[in-house]
């Protein structure tokens, strides 16, 4: 199914309309009416959830799943989802076995309507929510102080205009990176719990701490601190009780919790390798909920990769998982549950992305990226599972559709950071942690087999035809590809043959790597795309162009001038005394490879052959693209000390140059009548118009029907 984003023009033409009709809301999820005349749905008793159902109350595992505010084509604070968009994946969440979806902040009024509308129409089987109140994070950076007079107001104000969002009682003005608009429908009694702030930045918390260390502790009328609470605990129990009291105004109750993550857990790592990483702790057992019955819990963003303790500790040799196998993340799980043990504890975020790119290593291959849709699927059940078998109050998968705009350590540097939603960098594994897969716009109609049957439905003007003088050659492109397809003079076997694709972008590289033997072109090449045998097929890049030998002086280095590098991403900087508490090496992950067709999974294949035909998609990143939406690559110029990213140029096109390597004879086959040095302007110029317009296929992935088996096992 293809979905279009228009940059601004529906969230103008939303503005434009106003508001919206005030809906119906009678068949409200059932509730409680309290004896002070608040209403109540969901309660915590002991270490778990409640809710009240059939005039009684029932133990509830929240099985959830984090949704975003953005589509491919818009940063999240554009919020371009519709009503429509909201209620086909609300149907799906549910045929997936989810009863729970949460939001990180405001949403358009659109999204509460259509809950509210889905729920009518399913009033004995609702689909809940749990509403998160963003933290002003830029201020809480710039203070460097969460008591900060300007930080709590800002926070309360947010707390405020989430309240009358959810209750459908206020009317947003427009601002930019925010929801706004006028919100009536009443979402209340579909509320699970409200999940206030952001993962803390330590320093920012350490930072709170020794400012206010005399302060005195904060003692409200429905959150107060226990003796051992920190100034930064402190300050979350005012902003809890100033929400629990706003909310009590509207007439409700709801659990309420604040987001944490193992960075900031109240464990102690001894073995983690990075001080920051285990300097201090948000601890939730400081804090005490006094007043109400709707209680207070604690929740955890809690990855398998990171940070690296999990990677080095022996703390949990002696938990296993149902394989046998020492499970750090399982052991962390059950540690965490143990100190938690008197209130309920969830996780609400959990999973790894399915991405070509890799950035970061995590035990039994829970890797962040580098993972099939299959793949992806089982990590997250395995993890689902651990969180249902240590008795967690609930578990929340991160995340439910792909993220375009996302940024990730390793290739943000690579990236205009102000076209990042414009394309899809599969490098890139913060882009694609969905359960729902935002696919470049050619994703169903191209599939690379090695036949051209499909190339034949494409309107002619998406094609251009090159003719070097090896063959002619079929290239069409799309957000995150571009495709290659064409006859060759002879069938080819990757046995006795091996075919490379040439790139030249700009000004540089190599002009003489050794897979061409003794020929020698004018200009140099930036990239080579070499197909053959399963080992040898994969995209290289020239030692001069290189990335990674540029960007970290810790990369191995390799004196081949004359042999183009595999592309590697770095998964772990060096780290070394007196920043980490033990020297760790620099580490690294291939990640240029070609999948052939015959031998892959989940669509991923990026070449074909059948007989004469040959096939390929090559990922823009590979190619050394910044944003191919503006036609932008990375440059030869230097990256200065203190540079957040490489230097960036803009290019005509792309000149591809093609040839043959017979492993026998080891000759070059459709260069045999170029002139010497061979002309790379002889060759023809691939170009393609620059887009403000994203096209994308929403598909789910393999892994969403891995998570529907899996949620469904959960009782």
């Amino acid at each position: 199914m293809k979905w279009k984003g228009k940059g601004l023009l529906i969230l103008l033409f939303m503005a434009i309309l106003g508001g919206y009709a005030l809906l119906n809301t009678t068949n409200e999820a059932e509730s409680k009416e309290l004896a002070d005349g608040t209403k109540i749905k969901f309660r915590t008793k002991e270490d778990q959830l409640e809710i009240y159902k059939n005039e009684s109350w029932s133990p509830f595992l929240v099985k959830g799943v984090n949704i975003g505010a953005t589509l491919p084509g818009y940063f999240p604070g554009q919020q371009p989802i519709k009503k429509e968009d909201y209620l086909r994946w609300f149907n799906m969440i549910q045929e997936m076995g989810a009863n729970t979806i949460r939001i990180y902040t405001i949403h358009n009024p659109v999204f509460y309507q259509a809950l509210v509308e889905y729920n009518q129409k399913n009033i004995d089987d609702p689909l809940y929510f749990m509403q998160g109140i963003w933290s002003p994070v830029n201020l809480l950076s710039e203070k460097n102080d969460a008591w900060s007079p300007e930080v709590t107001k800002q926070f309360k104000e947010e707390i405020s205009h989430a309240i009358g969002a959810v209750s459908g009682e206020i009317t947003l003005p427009a601002e930019p990176g925010k929801a706004s608009g006028e919100y009536t429908a009443d979402a209340s009694s579909y509320l699970v719990a409200w999940h206030i702030g952001t993962e803390w930045d330590p320093e920012m918390v350490v930072n709170t701490n020794k400012v206010h260390l005399d302060d005195p502790l904060f003692q409200g009328n429905v959150f107060k601190t226990t003796r051992e609470a920190s100034p930064f605990e402190s300050w979350l129990a005012e902003l809890m009780n100033h929400l629990a009291k706003k909310e009590e105004e509207q007439g409700w109750q709801h659990p309420i919790t604040f987001t944490n993550w193992v960075t900031t857990d109240p464990l102690e790592h001894p073995d983690e390798p990075l001080q920051m990483e285990d300097i201090v702790s948000v601890d939730a057992t400081n804090i005490q909920r006094t007043k109400g019955e709707a209680g207070y819990f604690a929740s955890f963003h809690a990855y398998p990769y990171y940070p690296d303790f999990l990677r080095y500790t022996d703390k949990y040799d002696d938990v296993k998982n149902d394989k046998g196998q020492i499970d750090t993340y399982k052991g962390y799980l059950r540690e965490l549950k143990n100190y938690h043990k008197e209130m309920p504890i969830m996780i609400t975020e959990f999973g790894v992305p399915s991405s070509r790119g890799n950035a970061h290593i995590g035990p039994l291959d829970r890797n962040q990226g580098g993972h099939t849709e299959s793949e992806q699927g089982k990590h997250n059940a395995d993890m689902l599972q651990h969180i249902y078998q240590e008795n967690y109050a609930g578990a929340v998968v991160f995340t439910w559709q792909d993220e375009w705009f996302k940024r990730t350590w390793n290739t943000m540097a690579l990236e205009d950071p102000s076209r990042r939603p414009f394309w899809y960098n599969n490098l890139s594994p913060e882009m694609s942690y969905g359960l729902l897969g935002m696919y470049p716009h050619k994703h169903n109609d191209l599939t690379i087999d090695g036949s051209l049957e499909d190339w034949n439905k494409l309107e002619e003007e998406e094609i251009q035809k090159l003719s070097p003088s090896l063959a002619d050659f079929k290239v069409t492109n799309d957000e995150g590809f571009i495709y290659v397809a064409g006859r060759i003079p002879k069938d080819f076997d990757p046995g006795e043959n091996t075919f490379y694709l040439g790139i030249h972008t700009l000004s540089g590289g190599i002009k003489n790597p050794d897979f061409l033997q003794d020929k020698t072109l004018d200009e140099g090449l930036e990239m080579v795309v070499r197909l053959g045998k399963e080992n040898e097929s994969e995209v290289l890049i020239a030692p001069s162009y290189d990335f990674h030998q540029r960007m970290y002086v810790n990369a191995p280095k390799s004196d081949k001038t004359e042999s183009m590098h595999p592309w590697k991403l770095a998964v772990s900087r060096k780290l070394e005394f007196p920043d980490s508490t033990v020297e760790l090496p620099f580490e690294e992950v291939p990640a240029g490879q070609m999948e052939r067709a015959s031998s892959s999974t989940d669509s991923q294949a990026d070449w074909a052959v059948q007989g004469e035909i040959i096939e390929m998609r090559i990922p823009w990143s590979l190619l050394g693209f910044a944003d191919p939406s503006s036609k932008q690559v990375v440059s030869y110029g230097t990256k200065e000390r203190g540079d957040t990213e490489m230097p960036r140029e803009e290019i005509e096109g792309i000149r591809f140059i093609p040839w043959i390597v017979d492993h026998r004879s080891q000759t070059v086959e459709g260069l045999e009548n170029e002139s010497e040095p061979i002309s790379v302007t002889d060759f023809p110029l691939y170009t393609w118009d620059n887009w403000q317009e994203v096209e994308y296929d929403e598909q789910l992935k393999q892994s969403y029907y891995m998570m529907q088996d899996a949620f469904k096992s959960v009782d």
